[in-house]
Order: structure tokens, then C-alpha cells, then sequence
């Protein structure tokens, strides 16, 4: 039985958990909306930087690619991920984003220099320059001091550029240290994306199956519970134990996920948990499941 035969089983047109960010399955905890909320504000009022930072998987690319569909044609989007290395080697990064030449012969002001203009090109036709930065913990202090330097490019009331910054928690930390202090004066909105609550939880997964054509019932509250504890609320930690417990139960022929699924699961060893989100198994005895549909608010 693999993750994909379960689908049949349950009905589902698709998987309803799998691990790539898809805004066509995004959830609008309160979290999320305000996370949204501060990145649709640095864009309308072209803040020249805009802080977004949540642990690992809480939902930070899906809400950054669910933004990028739907920006106005004025706006040039450079979008990286992943980049590395010290000065000079972000400017790269930055062209190529841009869709830019960037020859290996080139030097730093040559490549400055092919980037001012475009920012500027691009602001003569009525258009705006907003770079986005996923995974930006990785960068450098002086790999963001650099970024702060290219936003002297703005001049007089005018942004011509504008820097979207998303990252795990440590970002936040990064950017508060005295040697970027002039970087974090230039942050108009920060905001940090928290997991989701146990009743945010059973939402989420009741939200994910009904949208791939299921009831929303297919897992107990205390198997939603197990997975709430065992997840800390993490939105990616939550999709990778339903995908495996919907493997089981398919296989097992139960129409519903309930606890001793997951208790299974869980002592099967095929979720291994990061030290953030050890809460340990969480045990009900002498329980009957219930279907979600019966749990109060």
C-alpha cells in the first residue's frame, strides 16, 4: 500500500497531505491572516523591508507563493531561495532572480551597476522591483548588510525597491544584533507565524479533506490529538502524520483514523520528531473514538 492507493479508498480526488506548499490548500488560521495581512501591507505601502519569520513548516512559502499569484502587473518579482555566501555572492543571486547577466568575469561594480539600472529602468515604466528572500537565516550578517545597502537605491519619497525577508525564528534574532542595527530600523512590519492550536488543528485536517472531496471526518478527535501532540501544531508535521495514518488505515480497512492508528504509527518509528516538537505519544485509555463531527468546540 503506498500514500497514493489510500486515495482511492477514501474517495479523495488527490493526497490531501503531502509535503509542497500549494496555496490551493492554504488554511487562514488567525495566524496566517495577520502573517498575510503585514505582507499585503509592506506591498501596498512599498515598506522597504518586510520581516516574516515561523519554525520550520508552519506555512511561510505557501502564504509567499500565495501572495506572488495574485500581485499586480506593476510589480517585478525577484523570488530566492536558499542563498548562501558572503558579499558579492547575494548580488548574484539577486540577478539571476532577475532574470539579469550576471557573467563570472563581472565584477561587483560592473553587477551593482547592471542592477541599478534595471531597478531604475523598471521604475521609468511605472513598475516596482520587490525582491523575496525565502529561507533567510542562511544569509550572512554581512550578506544582509549588503541587502540593506542595495535599498539605498531608493531616493526622495519614492521606493523604487523593496525587500520581503522570510524565515525561520532565528532570523529574528539575527536581525536584532547590534551590528545590523541600521537593517532593523529599515523594518517597516515583522510579524512571526505561531503553530496552529489544538481546535486550529482539527480544522486544518477537517479543511484538507473536504477539499480533496472527503467528509472531514475521516479521523478521530483523539487520533487528532495524538497528532496535535505529536506535531506541536506544526502545519508540516501535521501532513506528514495524517499522509502515513491514512496509509494505515487504508490498509487496514478502517473508514476512520482513530487512536490505535496512531498509536501504531507512533511505535512503528516512521515519524521521527525534531527536539522542538517532542511532546511525547499522546495515550488515551479506555476511550472509544469518536468521529470529528461529534467534538464540541
Amino acid at each position: 500500500m503506498t500514500a497514493a492507493l489510500y486515495t482511492s479508498f477514501f474517495g479523495f480526488s488527490e493526497r490531501p497531505f503531502t509535503l509542497l506548499p500549494d496555496p490551493d490548500f492554504l488554511f487562514w488560521s488567525d495566524s496566517h491572516k495577520r502573517a498575510y495581512s503585514v505582507l499585503e501591507y509592506g506591498i501596498a505601502t512599498r515598506a522597504p523591508l518586510t520581516l516574516v519569520t515561523g519554525e520550520i513548516g508552519a506555512g511561510k512559502t505557501t502564504l509567499i507563493q500565495q501572495l506572488l499569484s495574485v500581485l499586480d502587473e506593476d510589480v517585478t518579482i525577484g523570488l530566492i531561495s536558499n542563498a548562501q555566501g558572503g558579499r558579492g555572492e547575494l548580488l548574484r543571486w539577486v540577478l539571476y532572480a532577475l532574470g539579469i547577466d550576471a557573467g563570472a568575469q563581472d565584477d561587483y561594480i560592473t553587477l551593482f551597476k547592471r542592477f541599478q539600472d534595471f531597478v531604475i529602468d523598471e521604475y521609468s515604466d511605472g513598475r516596482h522591483v520587490v525582491l523575496v528572500i525565502d529561507e533567510a537565516q542562511n544569509l550572512s550578517i554581512e550578506a544582509l548588510e549588503e541587502l540593506r545597502m542595495l535599498t539605498n537605491i531608493n531616493s526622495n519619497k519614492d521606493e523604487l525597491l523593496q525587500l520581503i525577508l522570510v524565515g525561520q525564528p532565528e532570523l529574528r534574532d539575527i536581525v536584532a544584533s547590534p551590528s545590523l542595527m541600521q537593517f532593523a530600523q529599515r523594518v517597516t512590519a515583522t510579524y512571526h507565524l505561531k503553530p496552529l492550536s489544538l481546535p486550529q488543528t482539527k480544522e486544518y485536517i477537517r479543511h484538507r479533506l473536504i477539499h480533496v472531496g472527503g467528509t472531514g471526518t475521516e479521523f478521530s478527535i483523539y487520533a487528532i490529538k495524538c497528532i496535535y501532540e505529536e506535531s506541536g501544531g506544526v502545519p508540516r508535521l501535521i501532513n506528514k502524520l495524517c499522509d502515513l495514518a491514512l496509509v494505515y488505515a487504508a490498509s487496514s480497512e478502517d473508514s476512520v483514523v482513530g487512536i490505535n492508528v496512531m498509536r501504531e504509527l507512533v511505535a512503528d518509528g516512521l515519524f521521527i520528531k525534531t527536539r522542538e516538537h517532542d511532546h511525547g505519544v499522546y495515550v488515551l485509555e479506555n476511550r472509544i473514538d469518536e468521529p470529528l463531527s461529534k467534538v464540541a468546540e
